[in-house]
C-alpha cells in the first residue's frame, strides 16, 4: 500500500501554482486561510490513522475511535481499520473550528 501511495505523489505536482477562480463574492478570511494551508501541505492525499488523529487533536484513544464513527467525518472504514486522507481531514478539522 504504501508503495502505491508513493508512486501516487510522484505523480501528483504539488508545486506552488498560481490558478485563477473567479468568484460570484469574494472569499471570506476563513476560506483564503484554509486556501493557503492546503496549498502547503506535501501530499494532501496521504492516509493517517487514528493515533495521528488522536495526536492532533490531543485527545484519548477512545474518543478518537467514535470521532472516526460519526457520520459528518469523512473517514474511510474497513473493518478494524480506520483512516483519513489527510485533505479531508484537514477541511473537516478547519470546519469545525471556525
Amino acid at each position: 500500500m504504501e508503495e502505491i501511495n508513493a508512486q501516487v505523489a510522484e505523480k501528483i505536482d504539488t508545486e506552488d501554482k498560481k490558478i485563477n477562480i473567479n468568484l460570484q463574492k469574494p472569499l471570506t478570511i476563513e476560506e483564503l486561510m484554509a486556501m493557503e494551508s492546503i496549498k502547503r501541505l506535501k501530499n494532501p492525499f496521504m492516509m493517517i490513522d487514528v493515533v495521528t488523529v488522536m495526536k492532533d487533536l490531543h485527545i484519548c484513544k477512545s474518543i478518537a475511535y467514535r470521532l472516526f464513527q460519526r457520520e459528518d467525518f469523512p473517514s474511510i472504514n474497513i473493518g478494524k481499520n480506520n483512516q483519513i486522507m489527510l485533505l479531508p481531514y484537514m477541511i473537516w478539522k478547519m470546519q469545525k473550528r471556525v
